[in-house]
């Protein structure tokens, strides 16, 4: 099935970033408007929230997931020998473990609007991670951070090396020990 395929057409590849970004418009408009006053810092705070457990599921899905799980693993070795191809995570499949690992457990917690931010948390900071990653393999220039993450992540792509697993930030990286 090629929507389920690893290596993606442009128009594919590029449909993820819009797919994506259509998502986080929508539930941020939707919470923005339909959200009572009364809640809306506690949205904010789920939102952020949902930001930070993106950037520890990035580092965790890329560490045990993406590098020791086949055929994660198998995908994910074939990114570290062609890079710059345009492998990535289908989006049927990305959305599915959001709705799945995110959104269904969080609905079961609480309320649809609680669910839905921190939802839109976790989805803007996917959105992010591939921005991110799209840039330090396609990208040339940009400002300080940005040399600090392709420097980060070319150590992570050298080969036989391991650590740098952040893509975003190597926050956990440091939590955890894994900077080489």
């Amino acid at each position: 099935m090629r929507s389920l395929a690893i290596e993606h057409s442009r128009a594919a590849y590029a449909a993820d970033f819009v797919a994506y970004g259509l998502v986080v418009t929508a539930l941020a408009l939707w919470l923005g408007v339909g959200t009572p006053a009364s809640q809306r810092a506690a949205v904010c705070a789920l939102v952020a929230l949902g930001l930070l457990v993106w950037t520890l599921l990035e580092y965790l899905a890329h560490r045990f997931v993406l590098h020791h799980l086949p055929p994660f693993s198998v995908w994910h070795a074939e990114h570290h020998e062609r890079p710059t191809a345009l492998i990535c995570t289908p989006t049927l499949v990305s959305a599915a473990l959001i709705v799945l690992l995110v959104f269904l457990p969080a609905l079961a917690l609480g309320r649809l609007w609680r669910a839905a931010a921190l939802t839109l948390g976790v989805t803007a900071g996917y959105l992010v991670y591939s921005c991110v990653h799209h840039a330090l393999h396609h990208w040339h220039g940009g400002g300080r951070w940005l040399h600090a993450r392709k420097h980060s992540h070319a150590l992570h792509h050298r080969p036989g090396s391991a650590g740098h697993y952040g893509v975003t930030t190597s926050f956990w990286d440091h939590v955890f020990g894994t900077l080489r």
